[in-house]
C-alpha cells in the first residue's frame, strides 16, 4: 500500500507497520526518538539512508493519522454497564 512518495505500509516489511519507502525504517522510531531528545542531525547520522526529507514525511504522517483519528468518550457509567 502506497501511502504517501516517502512512508509505505506493505504487511511484509516490519509487520505492516509504516515505514520509510526503501527502508525498514519505522515512523514510529523517528517519532520515539525526536520524543526522546534525538535532533535531526541525530537521527541522520544514527541512519545513513534517512533524509530530512524522510523525517519531516514521518512528521506529516503521523499528524495526519492523529487528525483522522476518532475518539469515542466513555462515561464512566456506561463504562461500568458495559463490564
Amino acid at each position: 500500500m502506497t501511502v504517501t512518495e516517502r512512508i509505505e505500509i506493505n504487511p511484509k516489511v516490519m509487520m505492516g507497520k509504516p515505514i520509510i519507502r526503501g527502508t525498514r525504517i519505522p515512523v514510529e522510531l523517528i517519532l520515539r526518538k525526536l520524543g526522546e531528545g534525538a535532533t535531526e542531525a541525530d537521527l541522520l547520522d544514527a541512519y545513513p539512508r534517512l533524509t530530512k526529507e524522510d523525517i519531516q514525511a514521518a512528521l506529516g504522517y503521523a499528524a495526519d493519522t492523529l487528525a483522522h483519528e476518532e475518539i469515542i468518550l466513555i462515561t464512566p457509567e456506561e463504562a461500568s454497564a458495559k463490564a
